[in-house]
């Protein structure tokens, strides 16, 4: 059952709490082994907050929204129980004294956290290969790659081991997993969901956003885990609408902008006459589809990997095995304590961020590197509220080719970080973006559909996506390595 199938199932005592939660906890026991989604499972746990919701509904008591469905959350969300390791070993023994704001929100709903989900080491990375622990696998195709980093999560819904997941999302990490494992995922605007407690990889871009079955589960989500949260100082204290019963709006009259530079070269011609016929869908029912002018949107990826290292570089300095992070056993002083723990905690993919990002941050190339990524970054975000003028959505691939093989580009960066040439600019303009299912290639493999509105427009972006939904079923189909 899908989370919204699942929350009225038990609400209607069809089924229990404690059944949905068991049946989670099986496939995760059956299936994780073979795909890599969960570092820890806090089953016995599980187990007792459904018991506790089941009491409450046979009383004729009330539960909260989202009672009974079985959720997972990235483990890079600090939790009070078990451990919060970013997928590194420097974290391996880390535990939170805290909930993040989202985990609250989540249990104050009687959602059932099942486990924590693997990922990109710090969250950097595009495949959820570069954990520590160990990588991520495709259930449409264990020899492939999920995306990243938040490839746990994505796994997690696709497999059918939750209803429901929380990724973040700093360059792609909840979109481009959504599109190479056939889900539904959400990036929320900057601001609309509290990052208190989320471990920092870069502070001006990082976002947690669902990750679900459908556009109505995410909407589900979002309405749970959305709103101002005092203890974050970039938290928007602007309403919360309701988005699933804003699913169902009007679109009459809908205009989709569409970015020639999008569907030039590198993008895989399977993906594009994929998302090209999913425009031809929208236009078959009335949409208006029309060029966005984005001229500083081929900047992006160079803009996005200065910026994100640089803070990278700066949240990732506490982790000194004195702050925090495991400590390093044979040292002499101080200065040789600090570079044995972080060479030892941390893995090749962080190191070579925090030295892109240092070196872009250092004395004489300041002003030529992040400065300079600094004003291209205004200037895409000003390209987006032009166009958001003449448009209500935008449209682009998610991924620029389809879940690509285990090892296929790790050892080449560039080629791994161009993997996300079609993400980067909406968390530099801060803006809402939401991958859908819409097609398959030769080898059966997921394409994903990216939506972009502006700031604090969810509901419309929701809304068609939701449309596109109802018109197609791609968003149905399941991967063999599912329960």
């Amino acid at each position: 059952m899908t989370l919204t199938e699942t929350i009225a199932a038990v609400r209607a005592k069809r089924c229990s709490a404690v059944e949905v939660v068991q049946q989670s906890l099986d496939a995760i026991e059956k299936h994780n082994e073979r795909l890599g989604a969960f570092i820890s499972v806090e089953g016995e746990r599980a187990l007792q907050r459904a018991r506790d919701i089941d009491a409450r509904i046979a009383k004729g008591e009330p539960v909260g929204p989202l009672a009974g469905a079985a959720v997972a959350v990235k483990d890079n969300m600090c939790t009070a129980f078990g451990t919060t390791t970013c997928a590194s070993q420097i974290l391996s023994n880390f535990r939170s004294p805290y909930d993040a704001a989202v985990v609250e929100r989540l249990e104050a709903a009687d959602a059932v956290i099942v486990g924590k989900t693997n990922l990109d080491e710090f969250a950097m990375g595009s495949s959820s290969e570069n954990s520590s622990y160990c990588p991520v696998r495709n259930p449409w195709d264990t020899t492939r790659v999920p995306g990243g980093s938040s490839g746990g999560s994505a796994v997690a819904v696709a497999a059918g081991l939750v209803q429901g997941a929380l990724g973040s999302d700093t360059g792609g990490s909840i979109r481009q997993p959504a599109a190479l494992t056939g889900i539904t995922g959400l990036k929320p605007t900057y601001g609309r969901v509290s990052r208190h407690g989320l471990v920092a990889f870069a502070s001006s871009l990082d976002q947690i956003g669902p990750l679900a079955r459908n556009v109505r589960d995410t909407a589900c989500l979002l309405k749970v885990i959305a709103g101002h949260d005092p203890r974050d100082s970039t938290s928007v204290g602007c309403a919360v609408p309701d988005y699933t019963a804003l699913l169902g709006a009007d679109l009459k009259g809908l205009t989709i902008g569409v970015a020639a530079g999008d569907f030039g070269k590198g993008l895989n011609d399977e993906v594009c006459k994929a998302v090209e016929a999913a425009l031809g869908v929208y236009r078959d029912n009335g949409a208006r589809i029309v060029e966005a002018h984005l001229p500083h949107m081929k900047y992006a990826i160079a803009c996005y990997y200065l910026i994100a290292t640089a803070e990278a570089s700066s949240n990732l300095a506490r982790y000194d095995g004195v702050h925090y992070g495991v400590r390093a056993d044979r040292h002499e002083g101080i200065v040789d304590l600090y570079c044995a723990s972080r060479d030892q905690g941390f893995g090749q993919e962080v190191k070579r961020r925090i030295m892109l990002g240092t070196f872009a941050l250092s004395s004489g190339y300041y002003d030529a590197y992040y400065l300079k990524a600094l004003k291209v970054r205004t200037l895409l975000a000003r390209d987006f509220e032009a166009a958001f003028e003449q448009v209500d959505v935008i449209a682009s691939p998610v991924s620029p080719v389809t879940a690509f093989k285990l090892g296929e580009k790790i050892d080449d960066p560039l080629a791994m970080y161009l993997a996300d040439i079609h993400t980067t600019s909406v968390n530099l303009a801060g803006i809402a973006g939401l991958s859908i299912p819409c097609g398959f290639d030769a080898d059966g493999l997921p394409i994903g559909l990216q939506l972009m509105a502006p700031h604090f427009a969810e509901e419309r972006l929701l809304a068609v996506g939701h449309q596109f939904q109802c018109l197609t079923d791609y968003h149905t189909k399941h991967p063999p390595q599912s329960t």
